[in-house]
């Protein structure tokens, strides 16, 4: 019960690397709003774990500021920010990507995590403690060719890790960053195109331990980062990928 007491919202919660982060967080004594586009697959979770769904769309200001609301609501204090929530465009030349693809990605990607401070940072700098956790990707260190404007999203998001770690330093929290290699999630498609034998294949190919990332890994690394046994880290942006970017 390493999350005993503690309050969370994860963003993009109802799936993939989301979905386990929630799981793994009540399992742990955490309470958990599961923040989601999908809201019938929030409340599906939801109903399954204990945790409270709730609707947001990340790229929407009103969204975000309505979820932090909801949530002082049902927790008064919250301890916990996970910003999990992301998308990317189909591999393609980087000039072929349209500015309606490439404006999206940033809007999901890197504006919800200005969103999500603009609107939980105070609540979190009035009770001098906090930690925040952002989902970025070993695209953000390592990038794969024709995902050029999600590498530079999640590069962002890394940054913005760092930033974030050093100014609310003093503040009392902290700020992480897990940067997971392709796992399977309902992302996993998008990244490779299609999928395929041959494509997945070339994928793993890539990672030195041999398979894709699960749900599972970066729970783990996520409950490590965002519990007190985390307490001297901040500004990290852990990879979780198999030794890719070695």
């Amino acid at each position: 019960m390493r999350l005993q007491g503690k309050t969370a919202i994860v963003t993009g919660g109802a799936s993939g690397f989301g979905e386990g982060i929630v799981r793994k967080f009540i399992a742990e004594g955490a309470r958990v709003m599961i923040a989601d586009i999908n809201l019938d697959a929030a409340k599906a979770l939801a109903e399954e774990t204990g945790g409270i769904a709730q609707h947001v769309d990340v790229s929407n200001a009103q969204s975000v500021h309505d979820m932090a609301h909801a949530a002082f609501v049902a927790f008064d204090t919250l301890d916990i920010l996970v910003n999990n929530a992301g998308i990317t465009h189909l591999p393609m030349p980087m000039e072929d990507v349209t500015e309606e693809e490439f404006d999206r990605v940033m809007a999901v990607n890197d504006k919800s995590v200005f969103l999500t401070a603009k609107y939980i940072v105070p609540h979190m700098k009035a009770n001098k403690s906090g930690a925040i956790l952002n989902v970025a990707s070993t695209a953000g260190v390592s990038p794969r060719p024709r995902l050029s404007w999600y590498n530079a999203s999640k590069g962002w998001m890394i940054t913005a890790t760092k930033a974030m770690a050093v100014e609310l330093a003093p503040e009392g929290v902290r700020v992480n960053a897990i940067n997971p290699v392709a796992g399977e999630t309902p992302l996993l498609q998008s990244f490779m195109g299609e999928d395929t034998p041959e494509i997945r294949a070339k994928f793993i190919s890539t990672i030195p331990l041999g398979r894709f990332s699960t749900p599972e890994d970066m729970a783990n690394a996520a409950l490590f980062l965002c519990s007190d046994e985390a307490s001297m880290i901040t500004g990290v942006a852990m990879e979780v990928d198999g030794g890719r970017c070695i």
